[in-house]
């Protein structure tokens, strides 16, 4: 895999490196496989993607995992699935970042990272443009993040 801290396709927002390794172009739009390392305590707000399956899989680090008020935990090797149209959400815990590959079917979300890292959008503050950006990506924000 690529180094995500040096690879020259690396876009970076509030702390969370992403890297998309396979695009919705060579896909067709069927997928898109973003791989995402993320620093101890980061996680989104909790969100609904209304038209992507995602898929985590997780490479290193521990994710604590929130599925419409049920909590898991993932680990290295371990892989959750969180269906299109279902609350979700993230925290990295433990002792070490996260990284993990987001599978998106169809692919196209991952265009939401590129326009966060564009404008170095920061929340609270930058709330109605990242509500936006998040509109066109068809996800919608319904509460806050883990704490």
């Amino acid at each position: 895999m690529k180094d995500l801290m040096t690879d020259d396709a690396t876009i970076e927002w509030l702390g969370v490196r992403y890297n998309t390794i396979l695009t919705v172009e060579e896909t067709g739009g069927a997928m898109s496989i973003v791989d995402s390392l993320s620093p101890v305590g980061s996680g989104p707000p909790r969100h609904v993607h209304h038209n992507e399956d995602e898929t985590f899989v997780m490479i290193t680090g521990t994710c604590k995992i929130w599925i419409e008020g049920i909590e898991t935990i993932a680990g290295p090797g371990e892989s959750v699935f969180i269906p299109r149209g279902k609350e979700h959400t993230f925290k990295v815990i433990g002792d070490e970042p996260s990284r993990h590959l987001v599978i998106l079917t169809p692919g196209g979300f991952e265009g939401f990272f590129q326009d966060m890292a564009d404008g170095q959008c920061q929340i609270p503050e930058d709330m109605p443009v990242i509500e936006a950006s998040a509109t066109k990506h068809n996800m919608t924000f319904t509460g806050p993040p883990l704490d």
